[in-house]
């Protein structure tokens, strides 16, 4: 842990280092008298709301949670504030499924009734700050601001577009709005309830994942070109079977998720006209590398925040000779993309 503590003041957790947050709370939540454990789940339960829903504190400590909750869906509805209309947060299955459970406790239920989730502002954070000292991390980087912050680079980092991390936290977006007029909030907000909804699940091992809506699709008498354009303006082409797109429904309009595993990606050096026979190229920054004795892992960021990640045999790294903060271009086949459709079904009105 002592390499943690030495953490930059502005650098955020990562999800390896949420969890074991996470984990201390539900530790520290579980221990002490009958009374005390009510109080704790109390904190636990603000923490989870924080953690992944990217909730304000202050939004959290207003909330009416057993109102709040859709009993429907994994939703939850947050009231707007100081003019601004509300917004409805999608929360991973197993989270709203315990919140479910906590508020079926009667004890706890009764308990919540006195107060509901108002506690002292100041009381909430030094329990958060505990926690953060704890695990071995810098004081700050446990407050709620700043694991707010870290559920949005999380995002981020799983390419849910800026705009749909924006709805999802409940930054203005009016001046995005020109820029993404084809992806209004509903489409928005799907794409970040598609990634919300397999967190966890890990039903695909591809390490890329991007989202967009289908723009254009072009048949011919085996296969098809599906051209899908991104929430950051990128396009996107994969090549399917007929029947695939007839099994899947595509059509223009729909909103898809588009993965590609990591060794079908391949890098090259930064030029202002790439020249190749890849369909997609995305031009980045190479932001971290893993060596291994035989592959080597590389992360390249793009201007607008979308990463991929891209695997190389080890005498092509060598090559290469990549190091962090080199420009690189990265190249994929139309073919080494492959699209979903069904956790992503098209917004009424779209």
């Amino acid at each position: 842990m002592a390499d943690e503590k030495n953490q930059p003041d502005n650098s955020c957790l990562d999800s390896r280092q949420l969890a074991i947050l996470e984990a201390s709370f539900r530790t520290w939540a579980d221990k002490g008298r009958p009374d005390i454990h009510l109080a704790r789940r109390r904190i636990l339960l603000i923490f989870l709301l924080v953690r992944y829903g990217g909730i304000k504190l202050s939004e959290v400590l207003a909330l009416d949670i057993s109102r709040s909750l859709d009993r429907n869906s994994h939703t939850l509805n947050i009231a707007g504030s100081e003019g601004k209309s509300g917004r409805s947060i999608a929360l991973p299955e197993h989270i709203s499924q315990e919140i479910r459970r906590l508020l079926a406790d009667t004890p706890f239920r009764n308990y919540l009734a006195q107060s509901g989730l108002r506690v002292d502002p100041a009381f909430v954070r030094r329990k958060f700050y505990e926690r953060s000292v704890e695990c071995g991390f810098a004081k700050q980087l446990g407050s709620p601001e700043m694991i707010r912050r870290a559920r949005a680079v999380e995002l981020m980092q799983a390419n849910v577009p800026l705009p749909a991390v924006q709805k999802f936290l409940g930054q203005a977006t009016a001046g995005l709005t020109s820029a993404y007029a084809p992806f209004d909030e509903a489409a928005l907000n799907s794409m970040t309830s598609w990634y919300v909804e397999q967190e966890g699940k890990q039903l695909s091992s591809a390490r890329n994942t991007l989202h967009g809506r289908i723009t254009t699709i072009q048949q011919g008498s085996i296969q098809a070109l599906v051209e899908v354009t991104t929430a950051t303006h990128h396009i996107l082409r994969s090549a399917i079977t007929i029947s695939s797109l007839k099994r899947l429904q595509l059509r223009v309009g729909r909103l898809v998720s588009a993965e590609i595993k990591a060794p079908w990606l391949h890098l090259g050096r930064n030029a202002d006209n790439p020249a190749g026979s890849a369909d997609n190229c995305f031009q980045g920054e190479i932001i971290r590398i893993t060596s291994g004795s035989v592959i080597v892992e590389y992360i390249v960021s793009s201007p607008d925040g979308m990463e991929f990640c891209a695997l190389l045999s080890r005498p092509v790294a060598d090559a290469l000779q990549f190091v962090c903060g080199d420009q690189a271009w990265v190249f994929f086949s139309c073919f080494a993309v492959v699209l979903h459709a069904e956790p992503m079904p098209l917004p009424q009105g779209a």
